[in-house]
């Protein structure tokens, strides 16, 4: 049964999108920790149109103070809360997708709640609302989904609370979910984050008001809203990053917004907490921020890549997800960066294909809704659509020989990868597992859009994701001479791949001995371009190997050399060994391995 919502028996919902369903559920739901929902109601929106065949289907999971309405359906209509990513021509298209939002279990705005009906009493659930986990938010979905006839979500995206569902379908449901997008979120929330949710469920459930939960038949005076506002206020301020704070109050911050509170007011953050606050609680149930923080806590896929990877393995079932899009911002410091990259390393170490990018954002946890910051992020979730860049990539000097050397159909990780030249080369060739690594943000969107799986990773940590011998051929293309710990990755690299390709700029070759000699100054070449054409005071060269160099550090980590290339970039020759390639050759290519 499908049908309109009613308003909630207690006024507590200031505004109820029209455009909000519910779909009523009479079977009774078993609960994961014990106990049962006798019935559900479920209020969620759609936009665009599904398809005959059901595949279109993207499913939109929303934080834990959010609701089903994440965009507007015309302009009369009110704004949604993720405006900029979903809509007619934008990342998630609803002129080519059917995509669907629904309020979690345990919410107040269209699903069932502590606020709604118990069958049994006729009265409120308040506190006897049983206990839930992100699982049974899940099992609610995938109840709406059948619903819908929906035979496989195209995508399953969400960000914080929304990406731990993201998580939870790709580990429940894996032969549900093509593609699963996690922004902003986290394999658990750390120590810090649950302490903060501690302090908001003790001011609501320490408000005098609260009445033990049972308030739903107290007048709107006697409600647990002072309470309930001070954990929107302590919310608040994780949501944003000390930047994000500094540039919205120092400028005014003893000029506080004349409203009327109860709460103090001295400075501007204050006025500002205290609107943010009161506001929260004509729209939410304290109740509500209870039971869905507790299932935030709650969930836990363990720490450690051991305890990950065993977490994230039944995604990678045969018929499960496709692809893994993790994106992680800057200044997020209630889920940081470092949780999704051990998610992400989890993966790697799978061979699940996946895709992170950590943008660089002043905005803090709020980020994952900031129009700038969706503009960043937005073309990787398109990638992952189907909406992916095929210009064809342009290859560097030194790609056709590492081209050469690669066997065809092997799997391959190029380590600073660009914007993904080579593996798009190789794609076309056939290539099926391709992975690359780039710390450059431009760079990794730009790869990201050619539907590339590329992560973000600094390569002076080595390569700790990933397992011995887990790639037939690791490339590192024009990029030795920047790294920082190139013994480390040099030794890293040999473990991971069967084959080593590395390219590299001589800088001993004779167009820079002699720029050297004449002009006495730091190894530069206009004529060469690319890696020697930059002025000493901002190279990202941090050293100047030569080949000579090269090859011993390949004789002291005690590898075999199975091949090389020498070539004059600028005649386009290659030079013969025996021609003194470390004076006539800019350009290097060798194959090792361990």
């Amino acid at each position: 049964m499908i049908h309109k919502p009613g308003k909630p028996h207690d006024g507590r919902l200031a505004w109820v999108s029209d455009h909000t369903q519910a779909a009523v559920f009479d079977q009774p739901l078993p609960l994961t920790l014990g106990g049962v929902l006798p019935a559900v109601v479920c209020g969620y929106e759609t936009w665009g149109t599904l398809n005959v065949a059901g595949d279109n289907a993207v499913l939109i999971c929303h934080a834990l103070s959010g609701d089903a309405h994440a965009a507007r359906h015309g302009v009369d209509d009110a704004p949604g809360w993720w405006d900029a990513l979903i809509g007619p021509g934008k990342a998630i298209d609803t002129d080519r997708f059917f995509v669907v939002c629904s309020n979690v279990l345990g919410g107040c705005r269209g699903t069932t709640g502590p606020g709604s009906l118990n069958p049994v009493t006729g009265l409120p659930w308040g506190a006897d609302f049983p206990a839930i986990t992100l699982a049974d938010m899940v099992a609610v979905q995938h109840r709406l989904m059948q619903r819908l006839g929906i035979g496989r979500w195209r995508a399953v995206v969400g960000g914080s609370l929304g990406g731990h569902q993201a998580l939870n379908w790709a580990t429940a449901h894996p032969d549900c979910v093509g593609h699963c997008v996690a922004l902003a979120t986290s394999p658990r929330l750390t120590s810090q984050a649950l302490a903060f949710d501690v302090i908001g469920r003790n001011a609501i459930q320490t408000d005098p008001q609260f009445h033990g939960g049972q308030y739903y038949d107290q007048p709107k005076v006697a409600q647990p809203d002072t309470g309930l506002a001070i954990a929107r206020m302590l919310g608040h301020i994780t949501y944003l990053s000390s930047e994000a704070m500094e540039a919205k109050f120092d400028v005014d911050r003893n000029r506080p917004r004349d409203i009327a509170t109860a709460f103090e007011k001295r400075f501007s953050v204050g006025s500002y907490l205290a609107h943010q606050g009161e506001k929260f609680t004509q729209r939410f149930d304290a109740n509500s921020y209870v039971a869905i923080t507790l299932a935030m806590d709650r969930f836990d896929m363990g720490r450690g890549r051991e305890a990950l990877a065993q977490a994230l393995s039944p995604a990678g079932v045969a018929g499960g997800v496709e692809s893994f899009l993790v994106v992680s911002f800057s200044t997020d410091w209630l889920f940081p960066p470092r949780q999704s990259r051990d998610v992400v390393n989890a993966l790697a170490h799978l061979n699940h294909p996946v895709t992170y990018a950590e943008i660089t954002s002043p905005g803090g946890h709020d980020a994952f809704l900031l129009p700038p910051e969706i503009a960043q992020y937005g073309p990787l979730i398109a990638a992952k659509l189907g909406r992916v860049t095929r210009d064809p990539p342009r290859l560097r000097p030194t790609d056709t020989p590492v081209l050469e050397l690669i066997p065809a159909g092997a799997s391959v990780l190029d380590l600073g990868c660009g914007s993904g030249r080579l593996l798009a080369e190789l794609r076309r060739r056939g290539h099926e597992r391709l992975v690359g690594v780039e710390v450059a943000q431009p760079k990794i969107i730009a790869a990201a859009a050619r539907g590339l799986d590329v992560i973000d990773y600094d390569l002076n940590r080595g390569l700790p994701a990933f397992a011995d011998d887990q790639f037939d051929v690791v490339v590192l293309s024009a990029t030795l001479q920047s790294v920082d710990e190139l013994v480390h990755l040099f030794r890293e690299m040999l473990r991971v791949g069967r084959r080593v390709v590395i390219s590299f700029a001589n800088f001993a070759h004779k167009a820079l001995r002699e720029d050297y000699a004449k002009n006495g100054r730091s190894p530069r070449s206009d004529r060469a371009g690319g890696a020697y054409d930059h002025p000493w005071h901002s190279t990202p060269n941090r050293r100047f190997p030569s080949i000579v160099d090269v090859l011993s550090l390949v004789e002291e980590c005690r590898a075999t050399l199975h091949e090389a290339v020498y070539l004059d970039s600028v005649s386009g020759r290659r030079v013969a060994a025996e021609d003194d390639p470390n004076l006539n050759a800019d350009l290097a290519v060798v194959v090792v391995s361990e």
